[in-house]
């Protein structure tokens, strides 16, 4: 099942600020957070030294950047899920669709590569590899798409026959083309599965519900053709 939403409805759930769950997501380890808070440090420093230099009408500019570029180990989680956010908002039109998983299975995947040298001085790759939760999902109307994401504790619950619900966009009225999904709601088991948490997750649990409500109440809405991605 497909089903239209508003503009409204689609800005609601994927908004423009920052969710706390985006935030935490680009706040990242240790090593990420250090990385903004030097950026924070030499963003200063510089300014300090540009202070030094430019004409006293120029200066209480100069400290204002100071002070955003100061506080980057801050505000920059908020800016890249912004960003990301704005990926899907660009698309005009938006449904929430239901259908359900196909195929469950993990993968290992490579997720990058360091260099190093070893007692004998030779330089060696070495490669980092994930466990990774693929799913196959689709619907009657033959509309298939797989999700990747990092493998955790809790999907091992995950099984073929499952609820599958997610947002779906696309720059075609009729959503007769997917250009992008969000996260996987599977209400079976009351599960999220995604890496970057696109939704607001409580509110399209509303919007799930109230749109089953309607559709017992009434006769069903018409689906619009979808094509295979």
């Amino acid at each position: 099942m497909l089903v239209p939403l508003k503009r409204e409805t689609f800005h609601e759930l994927i908004p423009a600020v920052a969710t706390g769950a985006q935030y935490a997501y680009f706040w990242g380890n240790l090593n990420q957070f250090l990385k903004r808070l030097l950026f924070s440090v030499v963003g200063i420093l510089i300014c300090t030294l540009m202070a030094n230099f430019w004409i006293e009408e120029w200066k209480p500019f100069l400290f204002l950047l100071g002070l955003v570029v100061g506080l980057y180990w801050l505000w920059g989680p908020v800016a890249s899920a912004a960003r990301r956010n704005y990926e899907c908002r660009r698309y005009k039109y938006s449904g929430l669709w239901q259908g359900e998983v196909f195929d469950v299975f993990v993968s290992e995947e490579l997720v990058g590569t360091e260099e190093t040298v070893n007692s004998k001085g030779d330089l060696v790759i070495v490669e980092n590899r994930e466990r990774r939760l693929n799913l196959e999902i689709g619907d009657e109307n033959d509309f298939v798409t797989a999700i990747q994401v990092p493998l955790k504790r809790q999907h091992k619950g995950i099984r073929p026959g499952s609820r599958a619900e997610m947002l779906v966009m696309s720059n075609r009225a009729d959503l007769s083309r997917i250009a992008k999904v969000s996260d996987v709601y599977l209400s079976d088991l009351d599960l999220w599965v995604s890496d970057y948490p696109y939704l607001r997750r409580d509110f399209f649990v509303e919007v799930s519900t109230e749109i089953d409500r309607s559709q017992r109440r009434g006769p069903s809405e018409p689906r619009p053709r979808r094509v295979r991605r």
